[in-house]
């Protein structure tokens, strides 16, 4: 239960090897790729002429 126990994270990464306790994905998430959706620039409605009072 420690570092020489190959069953957990820790003795995992003290061998440097990966396994279900230590998972290893195949490849590493690069930061910025996924696509920004823009939303279209709402359309303003034309405003009505103000009344003008007396």
């Amino acid at each position: 239960m420690g570092k020489g126990d190959r069953r957990t994270r820790r003795g995992k990464t003290y061998r440097g090897s990966y396994g279900n306790s230590r998972l290893h994905s195949a490849q590493p998430a690069v930061v910025g790729t996924k696509d920004t959706v823009t939303k279209p620039a709402a359309a303003k409605k034309a405003a009505a002429p103000k009344k003008k009072s007396a």
